[in-house]
Parts: C-alpha cells; sequence; structure tokens
C-alpha cells in the first residue's frame, strides 16, 4: 500500500471511529428497491428517450443510436464490476470522493469530489430546462397560454428544495411514483410501434461497429439536415445512464449497503441498457424511413415520441406520456439534487466545504444546510441563461441550450 493511500485509509478509519461528532444522516432508512428508485429515477428512462434519444439520432448517429446504447451498455458494466467492487469495501456518502480518496489520495480525492459536486448541481439545472420546455409545451397546447418558461424551471427548483429538506424516504416515494408510471408509459409505446404497419424495424440500427457512423447531410422534404457527428450520439447514450453511479452515495442510508449498493448498480446498468436499447430502436423504428425519421428529429424533436404513440395506441396515450415527461424530468431533477447535496454535505462534513455543510435536520436527519445551497445554485444556474438567452424561446432556451449544454457540461466532468 503506498503512503497516500495508507494516509487516507487511517482518515476514513478515523472517521469510523468519531463520527459520533458529526451529523448522520438517516441510517437504514432505504432497502435495495429504495435505493434503485433512488438511482435509477436520476437516469429517468422517460427523460432519456425523449429527450436524447431524437437530439443523439438527428444530430449524432441517426440510426445507429440503438447501437450507442448498446455500447454504452457494454462499457458501463465493465465499469460497475469494479465500482461495486469498492462499494463492497467502503460504504460512505461521499461516492466517488471517498474512493478516489482512498486510491489516490485525498488531493485527488477532492478533486473528484469537487467535480462530481458541480456535475449533479448542473444536472439538476439541465433537468429544469427539459421540465420548463415540456411544461411550457403543455401549458399553450391545452390552456392557450404562453408562459415563459423561466416560471416552470423556478417552480420546478422550488417544489424540491422544499420535499429533500425533508427525509429520504419521502423523496423515495415520490421518486418510486414516478418510475413505475414512466416506465409503464414506454413499454406502452414499445408495444405500438411493434404492432403498427407503418414502422420499419432494421437489425442494421443494431451493430454496434457501425456505432461512430454519423448523419449525412441531405435534405428531407424541406427540412435541411446538417451532417452530424457520431460523437453526439453516443454522448448522449452515455449521458441516459447518469445516476445509476449515485448508489454509493446512499450507502449510510441503506440497510445493508455492502450488499444493497453493488446488487442496485448492476440491476440499474443491465436493465436501463436492455430498455434503453430496445425502445430507442422502437421510437427509430416508429417512422417508414429514416429520411422521415431524421426530419423529425431536426424539426420536432419535442414530439418524437409523443407523434408516434398517438398514432399507434391512441390520443390517450400521447396525453398521458405529454404528462409523464413532466413527472420524469421532475423526478430526475430531484434525485439528482439529492445526490449534490450528499456530495456538498460530505465535502461539508470532512472540511473541504464549509463545515456548516455538513449539519443534517434534527428531525429529518436529511443533509438540509447542503440542499438549500444547492438549490440557490440551481436557481443561479438556470437564471443565468434566462438572462443572456431570454425567455421567449423554450426550444432554443430551455431545450437546446440548458438542458442539453448542461448535460454535456455535467457528463463530461463525470467521465473524467
Amino acid at each position: 500500500m503506498t503512503d497516500r493511500s495508507a494516509a487516507a485509509l487511517e482518515a476514513q478509519e478515523s472517521f469510523e471511529v468519531h463520527k459520533e461528532k458529526v451529523d448522520l444522516l438517516h441510517s437504514k432508512a432505504v432497502g435495495l428497491i429504495g435505493v434503485l428508485f433512488l438511482t435509477v429515477t436520476g437516469a429517468a428512462p422517460m427523460s432519456a428517450m425523449l429527450g436524447n434519444v431524437p437530439f443523439g439520432s438527428g444530430f449524432g448517429n441517426g440510426i445507429y443510436i440503438p447501437a450507442a446504447f448498446l455500447l454504452a451498455t457494454i462499457v458501463l458494466t465493465i465499469f460497475s464490476v469494479g465500482f461495486a467492487a469498492m462499494a463492497q469495501k467502503v460504504s460512505s456518502v461521499g461516492g466517488f470522493y471517498s474512493y478516489i480518496s482512498l486510491g489516490l489520495g485525498r488531493d485527488m480525492g477532492m478533486a473528484a469530489g469537487m467535480a462530481s459536486f458541480v456535475s449533479y448541481s448542473v444536472f439538476e439545472a439541465s433537468l429544469c430546462g427539459l421540465f420548463a420546455y415540456f411544461g411550457n409545451a403543455w401549458v399553450q397546447t391545452h390552456l392557450g397560454l404562453n408562459i415563459p418558461w423561466i416560471c416552470f424551471a423556478v417552480f420546478m427548483i422550488a417544489l424540491i428544495s422544499v420535499l429533500s429538506y425533508r427525509d429520504v424516504q419521502l423523496s423515495v416515494k415520490i421518486l418510486g411514483v414516478a418510475l413505475v408510471l414512466e416506465v409503464i408509459i414506454l413499454v406502452i409505446f414499445d408495444a405500438g410501434a411493434i404492432f403498427s404497419s407503418t414502422s420499419n424495424f432494421n437489425a442494421e440500427a443494431l451493430n454496434v461497429f457501425n456505432v461512430n457512423t454519423p448523419v449525412a447531410a441531405q435534405k428531407v422534404g424541406d427540412v435541411d439536415i446538417a451532417a452530424g457527428a457520431a460523437a453526439v450520439g453516443i454522448f448522449m447514450a452515455f449521458w441516459s445512464w447518469v445516476g445509476f453511479e449515485m448508489a454509493p452515495n446512499y450507502a449510510e442510508e441503506s440497510r445493508d449497503p455492502k450488499r444493497i449498493i453493488p446488487l442496485s448498480l448492476y440491476y440499474s446498468v443491465i436493465g436501463l441498457g436492455l430498455f434503453y436499447i430496445f425502445t430507442s430502436w422502437c421510437a427509430i423504428s416508429s417512422y417508414p424511413t429514416e429520411g422521415d425519421m431524421l426530419a423529425k428529429a431536426v424539426k420536432d424533436s419535442g414530439n418524437f415520441l409523443l407523434t408516434p404513440i398517438g398514432q399507434n395506441v391512441g390520443r390517450w396515450a400521447e396525453e398521458l406520456m405529454n404528462i409523464l415527461i413532466l413527472t420524469s424530468s421532475f423526478a430526475c431533477g430531484m434525485a439528482f439534487h439529492n445526490t449534490a447535496a450528499r456530495y456538498a454535505y460530505s465535502l461539508g462534513r470532512e472540511g473541504v466545504f464549509l463545515r456548516v455543510l455538513g449539519k443534517t435536520h434534527p428531525t429529518f436527519k436529511s443533509p438540509y444546510v447542503a440542499s438549500t445551497v444547492q438549490s440557490v445554485l440551481a436557481l443561479i444556474w438556470v437564471g443565468l441563461f434566462a438572462i443572456f438567452l431570454g425567455t421567449d424561446d423554450p426550444n432554443a432556451q430551455a431545450y437546446v441550450a440548458i438542458y442539453t449544454m448542461l448535460a454535456i457540461l455535467g457528463t463530461m466532468l463525470l467521465l473524467i
């Protein structure tokens, strides 16, 4: 063992011995299902499909977006082997910060912890952009009102702040209901695509060896499609998983962390992978031709899945999906908020950040100070976009700028 590793391990043991002196989270509050709800909701199957598949296919690798999900499944499963092994050795709310500190020294650990905190902090703001885009569209379609998207984003941040202030068990219940409902509607979407006479399933879309094939510049009807970048499709696929790796951050609140955390990692990676591959394949196959699919992805990305489910299943399913994308993006943002707060809490508890961030609520045992700070930061991220870009174009400002750009920034930090 290196001197750095020995020092880090000694620090970990010191914390274990003196942990009664710090504010602790709600111990043994959640089981395996609860951890899965907290993490898989962060990956957000509904938001991943409605938000990432159109962008990844239209501006990335076209029909090979399912192959990108297959590639990501393989890579992340391999990663999970090592990550699960670490989770069996160390049970700490610090996640990457704790593991990297023990393996590479506290300096590297602090850098990773800060980068991870920023990642999840901007992820919450990113999902506020998606929520605001679909919220504005729903209100405009059903009520005839054009409410600025910033109002929806601020509402989401405020409600998440209130809910996350309380016990983690409340978050589990809310996220669990949202996750079950969004999985059900996506299964209905898949069934509609399978039994539709206009669907065009092509096994080539699953060819992982062609995943680096970009969209070619072309014109479909009146839609000009620019040459894509295959890396965009691959990147959006990996972004769709972000959240599964949050499981170790709930180690101190789970009933049997050395068993639950590794299992939740494997279940979420492989389960999400199979679901993403098949649903993205159904999504691009819902259009008669590749040109039709690309035109929809580029010109009307928000309805990329909504239009097919309305045609194949019925108007009721389209309306339900319209509502569930709001609950999905909200739940996803809430999951990221919880993880960002726990990173800030962990870093505050150990004196890297201000120690006040390491305080927990006397009744709820939630990291309420860190949670409040994260809410303020989310408001700042969203507010800066509103100030510099305006609030009159939900597609360009809320969807493309906030959701996509912050997702790319956060995912880059997390992959690093």
